[in-house]
């Protein structure tokens, strides 16, 4: 079963888990991307040819060839030698090859070295006495991990601030963690930080090593993308900060909660009433000029443009939106109240699976055009007018609700290139395809 009505659908886990089908829309990003946000770094990967595969045609697409190294672990490698010893080795040649050093070397580790039980404490202890003068950060590619621990992202977004120093903190200092893009100048969180005179650090906007390690300053650290909570959460008991988790999400009320959060947290005066007010009905005089423009288009969404898909479509739905389906694999512990009040309110809303291996072969699109609010949603409903943006790319609050209407108008206007354009890995990093 690839496809059930919510009504018919349950929680955590609308379809069951089994072999997976991956699908050729590739703009989410992958270890390797998130990876190269770390500047003045390079990644060295040590594993198989076969897994090596996919991550060197990644880091040669976004024209980041000359950041990145590897390790061949070969069969007689496994069978009669010692891979630490591998590991070390292999990395220190790669090393003195290059001849210059840099500020950090992201270094993965694989499923073999799980299997084998390597010594991870004693490789990077080797290589830090062997590199002083580099920071080498833990990283892995071990996907063997994925549905029974922390995910290979989810570790990798600690370990990029692992090398943030103890410091002082500065008073007027925010540092936002754990996302691939930094927010929109627009959004809630920067207007409001702004009009108080505070310095906003992200790793995206990070264009030295010096200005990631200035991170630390922050009196406050936030995170905003799920898949960032756990490293956001580690540095700030790590650096003895406050900190805050602020999903972007298509609430009004929680938004609303999640302000009312940081201008305490910050001893700042809260939104006025007036305000939110104000924030309130632009978002629905955007929401209104989008529902005048698209009428009763049939609109698909995925979970790929944004982390909240249901709450999406509960937003759209309650403005007269006819949401038609929305693509997915599997629903949030947040999406929750949202599951269920669709479950009652929209019971013929289908939840269509995107790694189901059914969905390599059956039939695309229903024959009538549709808007699509993300990439996976466009390629499986063949639509040409389509929202192309991944993980929220720096959407956030209200201003990311009146974003995500002028997107939707704008994809209704002008078609797009579904076919170019999904297959394009790291949507929104530079590529060369």
């Amino acid at each position: 079963m690839s496809r059930i009505a919510i009504k018919d659908a349950s929680f955590p886990a609308p379809f069951v888990s089994k072999l997976e089908y991956n699908s050729p829309v590739h703009g989410n990003w992958n270890i390797v991307h998130t990876g190269m946000q770390v500047p003045e770094s390079i990644q060295i990967y040590v594993c198989a040819e076969n897994c090596m595969r996919g991550v060197v045609l990644t880091a040669a697409e976004m024209n980041a060839s000359d950041r990145f190294s590897y390790v061949i672990v070969e069969q007689k490698d496994v069978l009669y030698s010692n891979l630490d010893d591998l590991t070390i080795e292999g990395v220190t040649d790669v090393l003195n090859k290059r001849g210059d050093h840099p500020k950090a070397v992201l270094l993965f580790t694989v499923c073999l070295h799980h299997f084998l039980g390597s010594n991870l404490k004693y490789i990077y202890r080797k290589l830090e006495e062997r590199f002083p003068d580099i920071c080498f950060i833990r990283c892995y590619m071990d996907p063997i991990m994925q549905k029974h621990s922390l995910t290979p992202d989810q570790k990798l977004r600690k370990a990029m601030y692992d090398m943030l120093p103890v410091c002082e903190a500065e008073e007027k200092s925010v540092s936002v963690f754990g996302s691939d893009f930094a927010l929109n100048e627009s959004s809630d969180i920067k207007r409001l930080l702004k009009r108080y005179g505070y310095t906003v650090r992200e790793l995206p906007a990070c264009n030295t090593w010096q200005e990631l390690l200035e991170m630390s300053k922050g009196r406050l650290f936030i995170n905003c993308y799920p898949a960032g909570k756990y490293g956001m959460e580690a540095q700030a008991r790590r650096l003895g900060r406050e900190h805050l988790y602020m999903p972007a999400c298509f609430s009004y009320e929680e938004i609303e909660r999640q302000l009312k959060q940081l201008t305490d947290a910050l001893g700042l005066p809260e939104l006025t009433n007036d305000e939110l007010v104000h924030e309130r009905a632009t978002c629905e005089e955007k929401l209104t000029e989008a529902r005048n423009l698209i009428q009763e288009t049939p609109i698909v969404l995925d979970y790929l443009y944004h982390p909240r898909p249901l709450g999406l479509a509960k937003l759209l739905l309650t403005r007269g939106f006819r949401v038609k389906a929305v693509y997915l694999d599997s629903i949030s512990p947040e999406e929750k109240e949202e599951f269920f009040w669709l479950k009652e309110h929209a019971p013929e809303l289908e939840l269509i699976a995107t790694i189901q291996p059914k969905m390599r072969i059956l039939p695309r699109g229903s024959g009538e055009e549709v808007l699509a609010i993300g990439q996976k949603a466009a390629y499986f409903s063949l639509s040409r007018h389509f929202v192309n943006l991944v993980q929220g790319e720096g959407l956030y609050g209200f201003d990311g609700i009146r974003r995500t209407a002028e997107l939707m108008m704008d994809a209704y206007r002008n078609e797009k290139d579904t076919k170019k354009l999904v297959v394009q890995k790291g949507w929104g990093c530079e590529c060369c395809l």
